[in-house]
């Protein structure tokens, strides 16, 4: 029996029980806040450095390939079309990547060639810079106008309608590089310019004196010195003796003048020149007309009209074909003639050559 007053035995006991329970489980608790997020950083830490391996190791793609990016594409939107080309191994990876990059906002539309096996931060680095595959055209020298627009038209990569044909020797012949979506307009327009901006260097540079009074009668006598070289190396004395002629001044007698007066733009004539058409009046008939036609036979290259703005100093008043592509060039009429007779004497052993092949 208990006495008033007393303890109960039980309460001492349960309190002393208890406190090393409390204890066990306050340590259990600071534990775990010590443990868990410990755990949870050593995860996502691992998680990331699995992205970052899986980001930059080698994609799957064992050869190269072409991907297409239109303007106004979205990241998930790209994500999406280079995961359908095989290119990527993660779509998810691939846009935290990006994201982490910065690079959101930065990946640029285009025509790309994945190289075989990119990662996909080396993609990401090709995006962002642009670096679009670059197509080329190539404008041979001394074609016209005409000829120049054909080109372009049958070109598989440039886009939209041809602009109307420009004016003749406004067109530089060149190689042009341009990427998907360029347009045919936006070519013929870069050819313009540059041949716009190589006159605006090349004329301030010209040698004293010249017959050539204006830009517009360089590149007048550029086409004609374009049509008659046949080897690359004659071009400046070709051009010396129409700068010889006209500050003679003596009549140019171009052939490719002639045709031009025929054909005009179509370029070539498809047959000899016959005499009747050497006689024939025109306005680019420069056996028949005095000093330069009234524009461009053609487009002349920068060679040529380098040529004509600096030529070299020669006493040549005349050139002939020599059966080889090349030209006789001659100081007098006399010494002219010997050489013509000798290129028809060419012409008839090669003619006679051509029938006897024939006949056999």
């Amino acid at each position: 029996m208990t006495e008033p007053g007393d303890t109960p035995e039980t309460s001492a006991v349960s309190a002393d029980a208890a406190s090393p329970a409390r204890r066990r489980l306050f340590r259990y608790f600071l534990i775990a806040l010590i443990v868990l997020p410990s755990l949870a950083a050593l995860s996502a830490g691992g998680l990331f450095l699995y992205g970052k391996h899986r980001f930059e190791a080698a994609g799957p793609h064992a050869e190269p390939r072409v991907v297409m990016l239109s303007p106004g594409m979205g990241v998930r939107t790209i994500a999406t079309r280079l995961d359908e080309a095989g290119v990527i191994s993660d779509r998810r990876i691939f846009l935290a990547g990006v994201r982490f990059a910065g690079a959101d906002a930065t990946l640029k539309a285009g025509e790309y060639e994945i190289p075989a096996h990119a990662s996909m931060a080396a993609i990401v680095g090709i995006l962002r810079e642009g670096r679009s595959i670059l197509h080329r055209i190539t404008i041979p020298e001394g074609r016209t106008s005409e000829q120049v627009m054909l080109i372009v038209a049958a070109d598989p990569v440039l886009e939209g309608d041809l602009p109307p044909t420009p004016p003749e020797g406004s067109l530089l012949p060149e190689t042009y590089s341009f990427t998907r979506g360029t347009t045919r307009a936006e070519m013929v327009g870069l050819m313009q310019k540059a041949a716009s901006d190589l006159m605006a260097e090349l004329w301030p540079a010209r040698a004293e004196g010249l017959p050539v009074k204006t830009p517009e009668e360089a590149i007048i006598l550029a086409s004609i010195v374009e049509k008659e070289t046949g080897v690359a190396s004659e071009r400046p004395r070709v051009a010396a003796v129409f700068i010889n002629r006209l500050r003679k001044p003596m009549r140019l007698q171009s052939d490719p003048t002639i045709i031009y007066g025929l054909v005009g733009g179509q370029g070539a004539l498809g047959r000899p020149i016959r005499r009747s058409e050497i006689d024939r009046p025109t306005p680019y008939n420069t056996y028949q007309i005095d000093g330069l036609p009234p524009t461009p036979i053609a487009n002349p290259g920068r060679a040529s009209i380098e040529a004509v703005l600096n030529p070299p100093e020669t006493d040549e008043y005349y050139f002939v074909a020599d059966g080889t592509g090349g030209h006789a060039f001659s100081r007098t009429l006399a010494e002219h003639l010997r050489r013509v007779q000798d290129w028809r004497r060419i012409e008839r052993e090669s003619a006679r050559g051509t029938a006897e092949k024939e006949a056999n």
